[in-house]
């Protein structure tokens, strides 16, 4: 179960680099894994290479600036979040459907992965949506004990670091991968209301996007996230109005630990409990947490 290097051709020319995973026998379709802010694909091919042995095919791939996707001048990479969904996301689904045009087509989603969909104008060829930590990162909706360390962190010394480099450079502080100034940018200044961090003329055809996108969403939260809090988790689920959207908050000993956070999901020793469950709603669209449901 090695799995395929690929290059994803995105409508702009950009190339996407990622990865192709498949099953011996594919009985339940392609799931496209959608990576959180500044997170290389490598950190999910754990995962992907559990869901090949359940019977997918699993797509991993780098957003534009990131790991495999990364140019060689990051400086010059003019670029914002919402293109990773509207060019890179988008990109990725139709080279899947493509590739499998009857099959199921699902997407797992980690923190802005679980949100970047409804930016894509393919996203309504997606049939099943898994976001874990979903959210856009507004500042008001971080853990109320963790948010002024995360509002230093992300609202002060990123936008600082990004005006003076061209670029965030996150590895070198042992944060997350770097990242293009205008994805930093867009996040330190992110408005209450996502559509309103963009130009008002735009705003009705990215809401209108959101809102084409009919595939059931399952979205999970952890109790200690201090990203994806109820709160966070919820305002990205109401842009999808068209979609049936489940919300549920699992506390960490729903899972067998004290402590899980937001960027512990993908780790294996996730491969006996959670990993399993999130088969149940990929395969048969079963909520595996019914008592855990919130909205």
């Amino acid at each position: 179960m090695e799995p395929q290097p690929i290059h994803i051709p995105c409508r702009d020319g950009y190339r996407l680099g990622g990865h192709l995973w498949l099953p011996q026998e594919n009985r339940h379709g392609t799931v496209i894994v959608n990576p959180a802010t500044g997170v290389v694909a490598r950190y999910y091919h754990r995962y992907a290479r559990f869901l090949t042995g359940q019977g997918f095919a699993v797509v991993t791939y780098d957003y534009r600036g990131i790991g495999e996707s990364r140019p060689e001048r990051l400086r010059e990479l003019r670029m914002e979040w919402r293109h990773w969904g509207e060019q890179d996301f988008d990109a990725v689904v139709r080279w899947a459907r493509s590739r499998d045009p009857q099959g199921r087509l699902s997407v797992v989603g980690h923190s802005i992965g679980g949100f970047l969909p409804g930016f894509a104008a393919s996203a309504p060829q997606v049939d099943r949506i898994l976001a874990i930590g979903g959210q856009y990162a507004f500042w008001r909706n971080y853990r109320s004990t963790k948010r002024l360390g995360l509002l230093w962190r992300w609202h002060v010394v990123m936008p600082a670091l990004t005006m003076g480099l061209g670029y965030f450079p996150g590895k070198r502080l042992g944060w997350l991968e770097d990242l293009p100034a205008g994805v930093a940018l867009e996040w330190s200044f992110r408005r209450r209301r996502m559509e309103s961090s963009y130009p008002a003329h735009e705003r009705a055809t990215i809401l209108h996007r959101f809102a084409a996108v009919r595939a059931p969403i399952l979205s999970i939260a952890l109790s200690d996230d201090e990203y994806g809090t109820r709160a966070a988790v919820a305002a990205g689920l109401e842009y999808y109005t068209g979609a049936e959207r489940i919300q549920a908050e699992l506390l960490p000993a729903d899972l067998g630990f004290d402590a899980v956070g937001h960027f512990s999901m993908f780790h294996d020793r996730h491969a006996e409990r959670f990993w399993p469950d999130t088969v149940r709603w990929l395969r048969d669209g079963i909520n595996p947490w019914p008592q855990r449901v919130v909205g």
